[in-house]
C-alpha cells in the first residue's frame, strides 16, 4: 500500500467542522466558537456543518452524518477535517461511507481520536489516504508542551517530513476544565509527571520501524475480523511491518483485556514490532490492572510493549499520522517516536 498525504495546510486553507458521532451540547457551544475562533486567528476559513447537534448521542442521523463527512472529505477545497470531538457510535457510519470514491479523490486531512477512531483507521486501511490521530477540535486551544506537536503543525508538513516526538513528562490526572464557565483556556494544569516505560520483560534496547496504525481499544474492537481493520494492505509495504498504538478509553481492565485477546486473534496485531499503549485513566478490575491486561493479551507476542504514551484520553496527545512510517526508539538515553511522511 502506498499511502497518500494530503498536501499540507496554509494559511488561507479551509477546515471543515462536523460532527460523526455526537455533537456539541448548548452548555459548550461557547467553547466550540472559542475553538472554531482559534482556526481563523491562525489564518484559516472554516466550513461549518450542519451535523452538530449535541442534544443526543448522535449529532443527526447516520445517513445525513455520512453525507456530510463524505461532501467534506471529497471538496478539494477543504484541506482539513476535525470533529469537536469524539462520542459513542460513528461506526454507524461506516455503511454509508464510498470508500472506493475516497481511494481515487485528493487526500485529506482528517484529524481526531476516541470515537472518530472507528473512522480513522478503516479510512486509511481501506483508502491508503494518511489520516491523523491527534486532539480533537475542543482540545485543540491548548498550548502543547515542547517535545510534543500540535495536529496544526502536523498538518502543516509537506510529503516526506519527519518529526521525532517524546515525552514531556507531564500530564493532567483525571480532571477536566470546566468549559462551560471557562470556555477560553489554553493552558493545561500538569498535575501528574511520568515518562514512557517497558511494559514487557525486554531488557534489550528497542529500535524499530514499522507502518503506523491503531486507534481506542472500545472503539476499533468492533471492527476486528471486519475488512475495515485487516491491516494487511498496509503490511504489504516493502517495510513487512508496523508498529501498533491502542489506548483504554474508560472500560475497566477485565474488558480491555477481552477486547485486546479479541483483535489478536483477529489478527490486528498481526506484523507488528512493537506496540504503544496510551496512557490511561480507565479503571483496574479488582484482579487486574490495565498494564497486566494489555500484557495478558499481547505479552505472548514477544515484541517491545512501551506503556504511558501519549496518544489516549490523558491529556496531552501525542498526535500520530495512520500509515506514517515509524521509528521507535526506546533505551536508557532515548525514548522517541519519529514519524516520516513517506
Amino acid at each position: 500500500m502506498e499511502i497518500r498525504y494530503p498536501r499540507p495546510l496554509v494559511p488561507g486553507d479551509v477546515i471543515g467542522v462536523t460532527a460523526p458521532s455526537t455533537g456539541v451540547p448548548g452548555a459548550l457551544t461557547r467553547r466550540l466558537d472559542f475553538a472554531v475562533q482559534q482556526l481563523r486567528d491562525r489564518g484559516f476559513a472554516v466550513d461549518m456543518g450542519d451535523c452538530m447537534d449535541g442534544s443526543t448521542h448522535i449529532s443527526a442521523p447516520a445517513e445525513q452524518r455520512a453525507r456530510e463527512l463524505m461532501r467534506m472529505l471529497l471538496d478539494p477545497t477543504i484541506k482539513a477535517i476535525v470533529p469537536p470531538w469524539g462520542g459513542a457510535t460513528a461506526i454507524d457510519l461506516i455503511p454509508h461511507l464510498d470508500f472506493d470514491a475516497l481511494a481515487s479523490a485528493e487526500p485529506t486531512w482528517f484529524v481526531g481520536y476516541s470515537d472518530i477512531s472507528a473512522l480513522l483507521t478503516p479510512v486509511t486501511l481501506r483508502t491508503s489516504m494518511a489520516t491523523l490521530h491527534g486532539s480533537n477540535l475542543l482540545d485543540t486551544p491548548y498550548r502543547v508542551p515542547e517535545s510534543l506537536m500540535s495536529w496544526i503543525d502536523i498538518a502543516s508538513l509537506p510529503a516526506g517530513s519527519s518529526f521525532k516526538q517524546a515525552s514531556p513528562g507531564v500530564y493532567r490526572v483525571n480532571d477536566w476544565d470546566d468549559w462551560e464557565n471557562q470556555p477560553e483556556l489554553t493552558e493545561n494544569t500538569w498535575n501528574g509527571t511520568g515518562a514512557w516505560e517497558r511494559l514487557d520483560e525486554g531488557q534489550d534496547e528497542v529500535s524499530v520501524t514499522g507502518r503506523l496504525i491503531g486507534g481506542c481499544i472500545e472503539t476499533m474492537v468492533n471492527l476486528a475480523g471486519t475488512p475495515y481493520l485487516n491491516s494487511e494492505a498496509l503490511r504489504n509495504d516493502h517495510s513487512g511491518s508496523l508498529i501498533v498504538y491502542i489506548e483504554a478509553s474508560g472500560v475497566d481492565a477485565t474488558t480491555i483485556c477481552r477486547h485486546l485477546h479479541g483483535m489478536r486473534l483477529a489478527g490486528f496485531f498481526d506484523g507488528a514490532e512493537a506496540i504503544l499503549v496510551g496512557r490511561t485513566g480507565a479503571p483496574d478490575s479488582a484482579t487486574l490492572t490495565q498494564a497486566e491486561a494489555v500484557l495478558d493479551a499481547l505479552g505472548m507476542l514477544g515484541i517491545p510493549i512501551i506503556g504511558n504514551v501519549e496518544c489516549g484520553h490523558v491529556p496531552p496527545q501525542l498526535p500520530i499520522v495512520n500509515g506514517a512510517q515509524g521509528h521507535l526508539v526506546f533505551n536508557e538515553k532515548d525514548q522517541y517516536l519519529e514519524q516520516t511522511l513517506a
